[in-house]
């Protein structure tokens, strides 16, 4: 059984590559994140390098400072327990509930929209958002449109363009939110309908809708005028090869 000790050390040799990784990721500067958090210059590069050993004060406040859990910065052991434990925040009146564990590029959100949150307040932020409703009906708003979504039902936008999403007064809503950076969109599968060239059921070569009479006629003194414009007769136009 690995020594509890030697894995907790391993796990903090790993938090200072991964400050440093996220913050490059976020595109933010050591000057810029001392002025967020309050921790020095210094402090923050030997944190980075492994100089410094991360305290629980100073891991509350980068993480604070990067919206991400705290977990997300340490990672602590394997406990051998699969089960993972959600934690939900409150976000401007709203319960979210983080469904994606690592510091990636995409993230998921369990978000729950209250029934009085209803005033559109609109913002604007590079990125792209994928939206689905699970339950209840949400109100949508992007630039100059004015959706209502009901459950089942799917919208993605660019977040540089202005957008809010909230309830309809009726009722609360339920919703799967993926967002992802700019350029970055979820991609649905829209061509799974069966090919008659791929299929192994569908015979290609057989009319789908066979009609051995397309055009009946009841009247059998028709017959005659028809073969005499029948192709090939004396006097009938055809493109027939000779």
């Amino acid at each position: 059984m690995d020594d509890p000790t030697a894995a907790i050390g391993r796990a903090l040799d790993q938090v200072g590559p991964r400050l440093g990784a996220l913050r490059r990721r976020r595109g933010i500067t050591l000057a810029a994140l001392a002025g967020t958090t309050g921790i020095s210059k210094s402090t923050l590069s030997r944190l980075e390098t492994g100089g410094r050993k991360p305290s629980l004060e100073l891991l509350l406040l980068l993480a604070h400072a990067y919206r991400v859990p705290l977990d997300e910065l340490v990672r602590a052991p394997e406990t051998g327990d699969p089960r993972i434990r959600l934690v939900p925040r409150r976000v401007n009146g709203r319960v979210v509930v983080p469904l994606t564990r690592q510091p990636a590029n995409q993230h998921a959100w369990k978000i729950l929209v209250p029934r009085k949150a209803t005033e559109p307040v609109l913002t604007a932020h590079d990125g792209y958002e994928w939206l689905y409703v699970l339950t209840g009906r949400m109100r949508l708003v992007v630039g100059d449109r004015d959706l209502v979504l009901d459950a089942g039902e799917v919208a993605e936008f660019d977040t540089r363009t202005p957008h809010w999403f909230g309830s309809t007064g009726q009722e609360g809503a339920e919703v799967l939110s993926l967002f992802g950076p700019q350029g970055e969109r979820a991609h649905t599968r829209t061509d799974l309908a069966p090919d008659p060239n791929t299929d192994p059921n569908t015979d290609p070569n057989t009319d789908p809708d066979p009609d051995p009479d397309p055009d009946p006629d009841p009247d059998p003194d028709a017959d005659a005028d028809a073969d005499a414009d029948a192709p090939g007769a004396p006097g009938a136009l055809t493109d027939a090869p000779p």
